[in-house]
């Protein structure tokens, strides 16, 4: 099979492992957390506080117990998904403070808007699974926001989801949320059912509380995407291939500290990484450089045996134009068709993250309709060449009114957004474009959603520990 994308040789693979390998047994890595350097230190690592040194041993030692595939149960398991190998699921986007419409007319999100986004995932029907922070709320206080937000993950949706991972705090009470819904915590260790997304604070270091997370929600048996996003020029080196070293090297390290704190704990290996923008130093999420990172990402992942992270519907612009379909086609064409087996950022994201727009989110979900038609395998058999029929048509003949194109016409893709209409038809409806469409779709899906059923005892558990959380972290001061 030819691919017109480096598809990196074994000499070429190797050469980045080996790089890794230099960086993390004599550079090693920051983990500013005493107790992960404890567990380090226990395991026979050599520790220089803060800085761990791991061996080419110890890595593949621990990358020998990471699944190359998991299930992640969702609180209804119709909606369970398989993560990893040929599997892959899409979620929407995350972080941004910030709601623009398709015009590009920016304003704070609010939590209203997050309830908007457990709305949306549930109705839709190319998300596989419900993100954390898909906006970042202003009108509630940081520390508790995620509280809200788990609520309304939980209780709006039925869908497997993340946890809320931005600080300890909120991991922590995303598991005893997530414990209440399954039962309690012996349960909840017994299958993966939220996933949490860490990052590496380029260039070679966790902070504290990313390095706590992984060992939390390890120990607990629960899935982690363990991520970087180096910036070419800024938090790494600005040679593509000197990037990617370092790159592997710090998803390495958070891989071998999750296994060290729970065997087996699935792992995702992610890398969002961009060059940066010399002129304003600001993420190039749209650039072409972004989408060949992606595919060497998935290529180190695939080496490793791991499943893969890479970005979605990325792109710099910050209205629904032009450049954001094509900055993002791209990425995420070559994010499915690669390999990637967990894409973020699949709907809605604007700007490098700094907004997400509803009305983008509807027209990235047709680009996701259109991508897995697009992967979807012919069924090339007798039957289907069907010679007999061309035989029979010869030059001569339409097949328009052919009974194998009345029986099988409707297995052609019918787009749900873009238009196919000619131009007279298209015209006289209102010569609409695709974000006049996407502004009445999404009215209409909004409309017709529907809360999914929930045991009122459960919601009222769940309730009840929000309120006195909230009421707890408020009291105290927090930092994060």
């Amino acid at each position: 099979m030819s691919d017109r994308m480096q598809v990196f040789s074994r000499d070429e693979i190797n050469l980045i492992h080996d790089a890794s390998m230099e960086i993390l047994a004599e550079t090693g890595v920051k983990f500013n957390s005493p107790e992960a350097l404890d567990l380090f230190r226990d395991n026979g690592f050599t520790v220089t506080n803060p800085r761990v040194f791991i061996t080419e041993k110890e890595v593949m030692r621990a990358l020998e117990t990471v699944p190359s595939r998991f299930v992640v149960h969702a609180r209804n398991p119709e909606y369970n998904v398989s993560i990893g190998e040929d599997d892959f699921v899409f979620l929407p986007t995350a972080g941004a403070p910030n709601v623009s419409d398709a015009d590009g007319m920016r304003r704070p999100a609010v939590m209203e808007d997050y309830l908007t986004c457990c709305k949306l995932v549930q109705t839709s029907d190319q998300l596989d699974m419900n993100g954390y922070l898909t906006i970042q709320p202003n009108d509630v206080p940081s520390q508790i926001a995620h509280l809200d937000m788990m609520m309304a993950t939980l209780t709006m949706c039925d869908k497997a989801f993340l946890a809320a991972s931005t600080f300890r705090q909120a991991a922590l009470d995303s598991v005893a949320m997530a414990a209440l819904a399954w039962g309690g915590l012996d349960q909840l260790k017994k299958q993966p059912v939220m996933p949490a997304i860490v990052h590496a604070a380029s260039p070679l270091k966790y902070s504290p509380e990313m390095a706590e997370i992984i060992i939390d929600m390890a120990r607990l048996g629960q899935p982690l995407v363990i991520t970087d996003m180096v910036l070419a020029g800024t938090s790494g080196p600005v040679s593509l291939p000197g990037l990617l070293a370092m790159a592997n090297a710090e998803i390495l390290s958070g891989i071998v500290l999750a296994q060290l704190a729970g065997q087996g704990t699935p792992v995702v290996y992610g890398s969002v990484s961009a060059p940066s923008d010399m002129r304003t130093v600001a993420s190039a999420v749209g650039a072409p450089e972004a989408v060949v990172l992606a595919s060497a990402v998935i290529q180190l992942a695939r080496h490793y045996k791991v499943p893969c992270r890479t970005g979605g519907m990325l792109t710099n612009s910050h209205c629904l134009d032009s450049q954001a379909a094509a900055e993002g086609t791209l990425m995420m064409s070559t994010a499915v068709r690669n390999g990637a087996n967990f894409i973020l950022h699949a709907c809605g994201q604007l700007g490098s993250y700094i907004s997400m727009s509803f009305e983008k989110w509807i027209m990235d979900e047709e680009v996701c309709r259109t991508l897995r038609r697009v992967l979807k395998a012919m069924d090339i058999n007798v039957e289907s060449i069907d010679v007999d029929t061309i035989k029979s048509m010869g030059s001569d003949g339409n097949y328009l009114t052919h009974p194998t194109t009345f029986k099988h016409c409707r297995s052609l893709y019918q787009p749900y957004l873009f238009t196919r209409d000619d131009y007279q038809t298209w015209a006289t409806q209102g010569a609409r474009r695709v974000a006049d469409q996407t502004r009445s779709i999404l009215e209409k899906r909004l409309e017709g959603y529907e809360k999914p059923p929930i045991d009122p005892v459960l919601e009222q558990e769940l309730e009840e520990y929000v309120i006195q959380q909230k009421k707890k972290l408020m009291e105290k001061k927090f930092v994060f």
